[in-house]
């Protein structure tokens, strides 16, 4: 799965937990000021997880798939933001929902990403609402 001199890989949670947690930690916690307890929780060990590589194999975004269709964890690094990273993990695990048989997709945009999901094909389907103090909308996309 490339896409220029970006890649992903699928990994699990119990072989690429640290990797996976740095990441989201640096996004979320040092980031968006997420408190440390909500970024880790019991659904990593049941969910998919991809990670987003560099040229060089350094790993650099995150995304995780749920069993009952739900994305979430989606997290670049600051410095490869805007550059296609996001939409490369967003499309992979578009496609291994697809090729699991999943129908329906959906997740929790921080409102200011809504854009980025209404280009891959994800519509909202609630109110605003705060997760972790930041205001977010429910996206769905059919399959």
């Amino acid at each position: 799965m490339t896409r220029g001199s970006y890649f992903t890989q699928p990994v699990s949670w119990q072989d690429a937990q640290e990797t996976l947690s740095r990441i989201r930690y640096q996004v979320f916690v040092n980031e968006q000021n997420v408190p440390p307890e909500l970024e880790l929780d019991e659904h990593d060990a049941g969910c998919d997880h991809l990670l987003a590589y560099d040229e060089h194999g350094n790993a650099i975004g995150t995304a995780r798939l749920m069993p009952d269709g739900h994305i979430g964890r989606m997290a670049v690094l600051a410095e490869f933001r805007g550059k296609g990273v996001g939409s490369k993990l967003l499309t992979d695990i578009i496609v291994l929902a697809r090729d699991k048989g999943i129908k329906v997709l959906t997740l929790h945009a921080q409102s200011q990403a809504v854009g980025f999901y209404e280009k891959h094909q994800f519509h909202i389907v609630g109110d605003e609402f705060l997760e972790a103090g930041i205001a977010h909308v429910k996206m769905q996309r059919h399959l």
